[in-house]
């Protein structure tokens, strides 16, 4: 497995620090308004990297996705909505895990608060103090970045070139103005906790770092997120964690290419976004998967209507062939003839072509295109096979399972659909046909209905009818 390093600015084989356990850290959101499409990139990416990892290299997964619940956007929208900001934390970070939920990401393994960890964050600006790092004025604390000699080398930016921006505050009270918060003093009427330094609450750049190491302890094999926070999310998070510490923060530093719209990058400072929970009214999970995973992960993308509707006509491609297969051959157990054994045969080297993309810095590009190859491969053997030989198929739609889960293209059947009885379908399908014989057409028409509403959808064809689940 071979990842880009932002960090050294090279791909390099990964392996996990210890006990074959991946510490795989993702930013989280800062829960003051629904996300947009463009934040649901790293969501769907990191995921497909966790699935690959758990799958193909049986590596255990600790997964951790932080969630800021207090910020200054948060303390600006309770001022404007005059709701408390937990509430509107609150109302955000219960949608963001039913979006989730929504897009089949797995679930992380934790997902702390930051006002849960706010005696941790006390501690670090505590210790970043003594250690001389950090200084208060006013009741607020800010990192002195010119006593930490490694400051820019995630960035690669020249500590003497650099200008305040971004996140960065300029002060009259700091000392440099490239120093950074790590402590904000209290304003009436803001959520404040108690210091040696007075009231007030954490920098954001604070939070990551604690929970990080908190949650992965020595797992800290993957830190994970946009390209924007790079800087200066990313290098002020190394800053302090370094500075305490004395030792490296995480070995591995990955970053996804942002989501442009109409050639602008995706944010809602612009006001150019399409918030995620409503595109997936109109389009469902799995194509919204296909369409990030069809361009690698590192390099900028476009969105638009006619890109998702491009990608839903080539996953149904791939949907269709399985779902059909599956429905054709249900309960079908005899081995096939010796053309069903070669093309068979013909699918072996499918796997490890697989292997190979997703080794080679998550390159689900080819990685898809190699399930559309087997696609294509498949419909043309079935297109002229015989009866004999058909049970193979099931082999390729066995594989094109297997390769496809890490991408999240087939989500678990729902319990409903689980539950219906296969053998009663069938008699509902063989009563259907009979009605169609004696051109009982009317009947045999609310059959296909009723069915149709509980999710089951009839084909028919030369071959007879098949049924498929939604």
């Amino acid at each position: 497995m071979r990842l880009y390093n932002t960090l050294t600015r090279q791909t390099q084989p990964f392996e996990p620090l210890h006990n074959q356990t991946v510490g795989l850290y993702v930013c989280g959101p800062t829960v003051y308004d629904h996300i947009h499409i463009g934040n649901v990139r790293p969501i769907l990416v990191f995921d497909t990297l966790r699935r690959y990892f758990e799958q193909f290299r049986n590596w255990r997964v600790v997964h951790v996705q932080n969630v800021t619940d207090i910020d200054d956007r948060l303390i600006e929208r309770s001022i404007q909505t005059g709701e408390p900001v937990s509430a509107i934390a609150k109302t955000y970070t219960d949608a963001y895990f039913e979006l989730l939920g929504r897009l089949h990401v797995l679930p992380p393994t934790h997902s702390p608060l930051a006002t849960e960890h706010i005696q941790e964050m006390v501690d670090l600006v505590s210790h970043l103090m003594e250690k001389g790092y950090a200084y208060e004025r006013g009741g607020d604390v800010y990192f002195r970045v010119a006593a930490f000699d490694g400051y820019g080398k995630l960035s690669g930016r020249r500590l003497d070139d650099q200008e305040a921006g971004a996140r960065i505050e300029a002060s009259e009270k700091k000392e440099n103005p490239l120093d950074f918060t790590l402590w904000k003093a209290a304003k009436p009427g803001e959520p404040t906790w108690t210091t040696p330094w007075g009231g007030g609450r954490p920098g954001w750049h604070t939070e990551c770092v604690v929970m990080s190491q908190k949650y992965l302890g020595e797992h800290l094999d993957i830190h994970a997120g946009g390209n924007d926070l790079i800087f200066p999310h990313h290098e002020n998070e190394i800053a302090q964690a370094e500075a305490a510490t004395g030792e490296p923060f995480f070995q591995f530093w990955l970053h996804n290419g942002m989501l442009a719209f109409q050639d602008d990058k995706m944010s809602k400072s612009i006001g150019n976004v399409a918030q995620a929970y409503k595109v997936l009214d109109t389009h469902d999970a799995e194509t919204v998967r296909y369409f990030f995973l069809s361009r690698h992960y590192r390099k900028p993308m476009e969105y638009s209507e006619e890109g998702l509707n491009a990608a839903r006509t080539a996953l149904g491609r791939i949907q269709t062939l399985v779902r059909d297969v599956e429905a054709e051959l249900r309960g079908t157990d005899r081995k096939p003839g010796a053309g069903g054994q070669a093309f068979i045969e013909s699918l072996v080297t499918y796997r490890d072509r697989y292997v190979e993309a997703m080794d080679d810095d998550l390159n689900t590009v080819d990685a898809i295109g190699i399930l559309q190859e087997i696609v294509a491969l498949s419909n043309r053997f079935r297109a002229d096979a015989s009866d004999e030989d058909r049970p193979a198929l099931s082999t390729a739609t066995a594989l094109i399972r297997e390769l496809a889960y890490p991408l999240g293209l087939f989500p678990d059947s729902t319990a409903s659909a689980q539950s219906i009885d296969a053998d009663l379908i069938g008699l509902l399908i063989e009563l259907r046909a009979e009605l169609r014989a004696k051109k009982e057409f009317e009947l045999s028409d609310r059959i296909r209905d009723r069915l149709d509403a509980l999710g089951i959808a009839l084909k028919d064809g030369p071959s007879g009818t098949i049924w498929t689940t939604d």
